[in-house]
């Protein structure tokens, strides 16, 4: 706890906010900072759920006179290390959302998560550049980037970013877009943290009424069969298709879709924002290159887009590490087989593939802070079972890596990093000029380091 903490000062901070102040040990700070990964336990020494851009402020004060470190929460996804000293900065109350369908805008408060802002926009036919799971708070993810079932023909969600409004380290609330505060808006769209506590994000929207799309199961001895059709079949797509696979191991308990429990099963998920026709035309070769278990591939009107991933809308014990590649091939494809089927002893729920390029690939003409552009497909691993997470889940994971270690790219988007506790692992987050670049930033909007955002 901070060296001046007092009662007294708790007390006048209290009364200075709308919102609620919770201490170390006090009833309900807990629930504020829940993460979506129960594992994860938060036990800051102050936690302050903010209702208004003035309480931002405060916090902050507050944390600059009692020399508290500042973190920001809002849903609790992506939170992989426990905050276990200084203040956080709980947003999620901020949950103003507004479309404007004449300019094609969403004004999106921070503690907002996606759901809402993709239903409120199909009322006009408009559809932000979401996420996998709607269930994600839409400002956080953005920060990073934003990789979801339109990447390759939309890009990252960060491309979509129009403004954000921000308080800064010394309290100011400020805009911050392509014409005001430039520097800042540049690496608040990829950037991630240490740079303010965005409070409301502008997004442009997308005219979209329906996609095709959805998800192809596969099972049994169709599974390495329908791999190896995915890796050709995805190399020859047009980047307005976007896909990604998994390999699921799903447990035999009450909880997973009757059909899937029990089964090792090969998912291909599968977006077309396009003429449905099209989309059945581009998905056949895929339908005909093994026997499908279950076939959920269809048009789908975009308030469905959530159930192209089905991504938990619950949270539950995970253990995940993710990285980039440069390319992904047979000869990939094979190494990686070897060590996610059950006879491997794989740990692991799901090992995932998201297919990138196209628009991923391209920079906006203004440009952006977002890591990881050069990269054609990600890599990731999820274990469930809190026992393998000490050492058989990092155990493996590291195999897996070493497996493809040829084509691992030399960055790894910061919303795929897991904990950036480690200082090497921070660097590779950005490529090297952009990483300068945002210290530059983050010198300039936060002096003092009252954000403690990049590992020491």
């Amino acid at each position: 706890m901070g060296k001046s903490l007092t009662q007294e000062s708790i007390a006048q901070l209290r009364d200075a906010i709308g919102g609620t102040v919770y201490l170390r040990g006090d009833e309900g700070l807990a629930a504020e900072v829940a993460c979506f990964n129960p594992v994860i336990r938060h036990d800051p020494d102050v936690v302050v759920a903010v209702t208004s851009d003035a309480d931002v402020a405060e916090a902050l004060r507050f944390a600059r006179e009692h020399g508290l470190g500042v973190r920001i929460q809002a849903t609790g996804h992506g939170a992989e290390t426990p905050i276990t000293d200084g203040l956080i900065i709980s947003t999620r109350a901020l949950d103003s959302l507004e479309i404007d369908p004449d300019a094609r805008l969403a004004r999106i408060g921070a503690g907002v998560r996606w759901a809402p802002v993709i239903t409120a926009a199909a009322e006009f036919g408009l559809v932000p550049v979401t996420g996998s799971s709607t269930s994600v708070g839409a400002v956080g993810y953005t920060l990073g980037g934003g990789l979801g079932p339109l990447a390759r023909s939309h890009g990252f969600t960060a491309d979509w970013v129009r403004a954000f409004r921000v308080v800064t380290a010394d309290g100011e609330v400020v805009t911050a877009d392509g014409a005001t505060n430039p520097e800042l808006f540049w690496a608040l769209r990829g950037g991630k943290g240490g740079l303010g506590v965005v409070t409301e994000m502008t997004l442009e929207l997308v005219p979209l009424r329906t996609l095709y799309g959805g998800s192809l199961f596969f099972d049994g001895d169709a599974v390495e069969q329908a791999f190896q059709s995915w890796i050709d079949w995805s190399a020859a797509l047009p980047v307005e298709a976007t896909t990604s696979a998994v390999f699921l191991h799903v447990p035999d308990i009450e909880g997973p879709p009757p059909p899937l429990r029990g089964h090792f099963v090969f998912s291909v998920r599968f977006a077309y924002p396009g003429d449905p026709a099209e989309g059945e035309r581009l998905i056949a070769p895929l339908r005909a290159a093994a026997p499908v278990y279950l076939d959920f591939v269809a048009e789908m009107p975009t308030t469905a887009i959530a159930t192209i991933h089905n991504d938990p809308e619950a949270g539950a014990p995970s253990w995940i590490r993710g990285l980039m590649l440069d390319s992904f091939d047979q000869d990939a494809g094979r190494a990686l087989f070897e060590l996610v089927t059950p006879a491997s002893g794989s740990p692991f729920l799901a090992v995932e593939i998201r297919q990138l390029g196209g628009a991923t690939s391209r920079d906006p003409e203004e440009g952006t802070a977002v890591g990881g552009r050069d990269s054609l497909y990600t890599l990731s691993t999820l274990a469930a079972d809190p026992g393998t997470f000490a050492e058989l889940a990092p155990e493996r994971a590291a195999l897996i890596t070493e497996a493809v270690s040829d084509r691992v790219s030399a960055i790894t988007n910061v919303n795929w990093s897991a904990g950036l506790v480690d200082r090497a692992a921070f660097e590779k987050t950005w490529p090297p000029a952009v990483l300068d670049r945002l210290a530059e930033v983050r010198a300039e909007w936060d002096p003092q380091g009252v954000f403690a955002f990049e590992p020491r």
